[in-house]
């Protein structure tokens, strides 16, 4: 494929998988000077739930922009910013993190590896951690299981600085697959005997991943205009975002796609030499 801007052409190789494009998850965070950092939200408890989570940071100023899907249709998720801010070491967790065995992974197993609560990520009101189980001001899903979500908050200079430490957490499940929260489902939530169990259990978490990772330069690629930024995956590739017309456009090169070009470049040249020297009389 071949694109001409501003007079040249810009060739661009056909790899499918090495283009992702993140739409629907960019707004003013993303201006120039900012910083966003893309997680990837993977299933707890056989949920099925699964989403894209956009941490844009400008100053102390965090947008967190959620999409997610598999969610219990029409209830609150609560969810959060999960990890620390002094250097401890916090993961995601999983089914081994299931400590008595009953089936269910609790907030309480899981917080030994996803810590506690830095931030509620509530729709309203505070996000201080004592929130965590304000389900009024936690988003709902539509009848679909899908959830958007997307608030701007000042934070202090230490979640600035180790923004990449933490990650996110969203909770609600339903574990008898009767599409609401009951206490039939799995009991009392151990954080609260008001709510149910179903109530308070991750559904999903994703982690920032840190060191970038065969990052690519802002302009390898021409895109016709739009400030730029760096932005980390999930999987720990640093790779430039461009911001343009309000859509996030992440690109990231495959490093087989880049060997093809050399490979193909490469192979070009001596069949070039051998037309000249047939063409002078030149031997091998």
């Amino acid at each position: 494929m071949i694109v001409k801007r501003a007079g040249r052409h810009v060739v661009l190789t056909a790899v499918p998988a090495a283009v992702f494009l993140t739409l629907g998850l960019s707004g003013p965070a993303l201006a120039e000077g900012g910083k966003a950092y893309q997680i990837d939200l993977a299933q707890l408890n056989k949920s099925g739930s699964r989403g894209t989570v956009l941490l844009s940071l400008k100053g102390n100023q965090l947008t967190v922009q959620i999409e997610s899907e598999g969610m219990v249709p029409g209830q609150p998720s609560a969810q959060h910013l999960h990890g620390s801010t002094k250097g401890h070491d916090f993961k995601c967790p999983d089914a081994t993190d299931d400590t008595n065995r009953d089936g269910v992974l609790s907030n309480t197993e899981a917080t030994h590896d996803y810590g506690d609560i830095n931030i509620s990520l509530t729709t309203t009101g505070d996000t201080n951690p004592a929130s965590g189980l304000a389900v009024e001001r936690m988003p709902k899903a539509d009848k679909q299981g899908k959830l958007s979500y997307k608030r701007t908050l000042t934070v202090g200079q230490d979640v600035v600085e180790h923004i990449k430490d933490l990650h996110v957490v969203q909770h609600g499940i339903d574990r008898n697959k009767n599409s609401k929260y009951d206490f039939e489902g799995a009991g009392k939530s151990e954080l609260d005997p008001k709510l149910p169990q179903e109530a308070t259990a991750p559904t999903n978490c994703g982690e920032v991943k840190g060191a970038a990772v065969g990052s690519l330069p802002v302009g390898a690629i021409e895109t016709g205009g739009g400030s730029s930024e760096t932005t980390q995956t999930a999987q720990g590739a640093s790779v430039p975002v461009t911001v343009r017309d309000g859509v996030a456009i992440t690109v990231l090169a495959v490093a087989a796609g880049a060997v093809a070009i050399t490979r193909k470049r490469a192979s070009a040249v001596p069949v070039a030499v051998r037309a000249r020297r047939e063409n002078t009389g030149g031997g091998a």
